[in-house]
């Protein structure tokens, strides 16, 4: 005779993740070259561990960084050859 298999209780239970994201942190879904990938989780290891998804997040705000500190060099450089140019 076949013994009878347990049954659970799903009445109370909750869709989503186990545990919530940290304040100022958002769950996505992203799709990366698998070369990419595997070029940040190897930099995790050779650096002894840690978290290939926080180094790609430091990187991505390095890289704004970068970005915005271009913009701002060329918004100077435009203002100084707006006011240096002859006026009619």
């Amino acid at each position: 005779m076949k013994e009878k298999e347990p049954e659970y209780d799903f009445s109370r239970g909750r869709r989503g993740p186990v545990a919530a994201s940290p304040a100022g942190k958002a769950r996505i879904t992203i799709r990366l070259d698998q070369d990419i990938l595997e070029w940040f989780k190897n930099k995790v290891h050779e650096a002894g561990g840690g978290n290939y998804q926080t180094l790609i997040n430091q990187a991505l705000r390095e890289y704004m960084q970068y970005r915005d500190g271009l913009l701002a060099e060329t918004l100077r450089r435009v203002i100084k050859e707006e006011l240096a140019a002859p006026r009619n």
